[in-house]
């Protein structure tokens, strides 16, 4: 009888296993100082070396990497348990550490499967959940949080690293992420959430032109993914998507006939 030895473990997950951190917190920046400054909020509230690494681009002198493809070259570098990617104009204030795993446990215990969380988004409803002082308001709480969301701002957002999610490769630039990692995870099963966890924003945000050129990308791109209607086959079956009400009819009867079959087989 062979005997199968153990399969080995990576040195880097059993050092992670024994040594893990928390917390990841990724940046892209072009103004250092700015940097140094939302850094030494993070540390002040607890996101200490012990328990948090901070992984950073250098766009200090051009745009070398965007939101898109920044987003995956950091996260292959991470070790932390949970990913942050937030602006370097962020700042913390009261909350911090201990106040963020309370809001992420809180997850774990609504929805297991949860992926991302943030402190603003866009829910199904059309309204916005948001926990945030920012030009626009000090202090700003609207909607009963924690809100179940679509798409979340990107000026501070919590990936689950248990529950990853992709990004596109084919929008690119600095804008419309938050959404696309939210649909991701919509495909994915996972849920995305914002959270009552209060900081500080610098800035607004602003609607530029490049702002427009991206949410036309972005919107070509999933319009043409999930308007085309794909036939396609794989080495068991035809997959037809979306289905029409005749579609569904017969697939329904195809169904019935294979399940019919399976039982007699497989009996």
């Amino acid at each position: 009888m062979l005997a199968f030895p153990p399969l080995p473990v990576p040195a880097r997950d059993a050092a992670e296993a024994k040594h893990a951190l928390l917390f990841s917190i990724c940046t892209l920046v072009t103004r250092p100082a700015e940097y140094a400054e939302m850094t030494a909020t993070f540390l002040a509230g607890g996101f200490t070396p012990d328990v948090a690494e901070y992984l950073y681009l250098d766009n200090s002198s051009g745009n070398a990497w965007d939101a898109y493809s920044g987003f995956a070259q950091m996260f292959s570098q991470v070790r932390g348990r949970y990913v942050i990617y937030c602006h370097q104009d962020v700042r913390l204030l009261e909350d911090g550490a201990t106040q963020l795993l309370a809001r992420l446990a809180e997850l774990d215990r609504l929805d297991p499967h949860w992926a991302l969380a943030g402190n603003a988004g866009g829910l199904r409803n059309g309204d916005c959940a948001i926990r945030i002082s920012d030009p626009y308001g000090e202090n700003t709480r609207h909607g009963e949080l924690p809100a179940r969301a679509v798409a979340l701002d990107e000026n501070f957002m919590v990936l689950r690293r248990a529950s990853p999610v992709g990004i596109s490769a084919d929008i690119g630039g600095f804008h419309m992420y938050g959404p696309d990692l939210g649909l991701h995870a919509k495909l994915a099963g996972r849920g995305v959430w914002v959270i009552d966890f209060h900081l500080r924003h610098l800035s607004g945000g602003k609607v530029d032109l490049s702002f427009c050129d991206v949410q036309d990308r972005f919107q070509r791109k999933y319009a043409a993914l999930f308007s085309r209607r794909w036939h396609f086959r794989t080495t068991a079956t035809w997959v037809i998507l979306p289905l029409s009400w005749r579609d569904r009819w017969a697939s329904w009867r195809q169904m019935r006939k294979r399940r019919a079959k399976a039982r007699e087989r497989y009996k």
